[in-house]
């Protein structure tokens, strides 16, 4: 049996997880979760609609499972928030904010979620998001629309525009076709971009 991680600097005191605005993308949450472990292994609560001020209710859980070196991305919605958690391995998650109209229009950061480091991301629409599988993971995510491939866009995970490419740590990826053919953001059309 694993030892019990000292999980002290991610979770918070009392009873509810606290959730910080990102000072680098806004509309961005990171969720510190309160995990409970012992011998047998660990508990965190992972939703609550409050921990997100203004946030819609997610009405829609997904899973996804990807073997280490996988990487998934960039992809944004025009009608769709997620919010990420990663119960199970670790990914260093990709965020690009390709929003129009937003204060924080290109700005990007990245995120280590993973067993050890029981955090909730909070991913509004229009912002570009992406992760790369540092090892087998497991990945629940809730989004506030149920699913319509319409609104599921890409952007290249490594368009040389967005000075991305060291922020997956990342040599050689697995990634889709699908996600082979995303365009550069400067090619994409102006109406498939988010306000």
């Amino acid at each position: 049996m694993t030892a019990a991680i000292d999980v002290t600097s991610y979770v918070s005191e009392g009873p509810s997880p606290q959730a910080r605005e990102s000072s680098t993308i806004k509309g961005v949450f990171q969720i510190s979760l309160r995990s409970f472990r012992d011998d047998r292994g660990y508990f965190f609560e992972s939703y609550r609609r409050q921990w997100v001020p203004g946030a819609r209710e997610m009405i829609q859980g997904n899973a996804s499972y990807s073997q280490a070196g996988v990487l998934r991305g960039l992809h944004y919605h025009l009608k769709q928030a997620d919010l990420w958690i990663v119960p199970s391995g670790l990914i260093r998650a990709v965020l690009y904010d390709c929003r129009v109209s937003s204060p924080t229009r290109g700005a990007s950061e990245v995120h280590e979620l993973g067993t050890d480091h029981p955090l909730g991301l909070y991913i509004p629409k229009g912002v570009a998001h992406g992760y790369y599988a540092v090892v087998d993971t497991v990945m629940t995510y809730m989004v506030d629309e149920y699913y319509d491939n319409t609104d599921e866009m890409g952007i290249l995970w490594n368009d040389p525009a967005l000075n991305l490419s060291a922020s997956w740590g990342a040599t050689a990826p697995v990634v889709s076709g699908r996600d082979r053919k995303n365009l550069p953001l400067a090619s994409i059309p102006s109406h498939l971009l988010p306000p």
